[in-house]
């Protein structure tokens, strides 16, 4: 299982995992609570802790290719939600 992690600064870090876990909700498997998030999406799942200041992102994946669809579903979303924010591209660290 290969795996890559980001962190995202932002004061609306839990806003943004409600917002992306009841938007995946319908689509496929979602886990949430207070602050934390799961999504298990075809080709690999995304876990999101919310900090005070921060949202950290966590992927994995059978594959490389896997790996970078989940990488690419999780940030093309976030930055939709977070729009005015102007958020910079995500600094993944495999």
């Amino acid at each position: 299982m290969l795996t890559a992690t980001t962190r995202c600064e932002t004061p609306n870090a839990g806003k943004y995992i409600q917002q992306l876990c009841k938007f995946f909700a319908h689509k496929v498997e979602v886990a949430h609570g207070e602050g934390h998030g799961q999504c298990r999406f075809s080709c690999g799942t995304a876990t999101m802790n919310a900090g005070l200041e921060e949202l950290a992102i966590m992927v994995e994946a059978a594959d490389t290719g896997a790996l970078n669809e989940t990488k690419q579903v999780i940030e093309s979303h976030l930055a939709r939600f977070a729009f005015r924010e102007n958020l910079q591209p995500l600094a993944w660290r495999d």
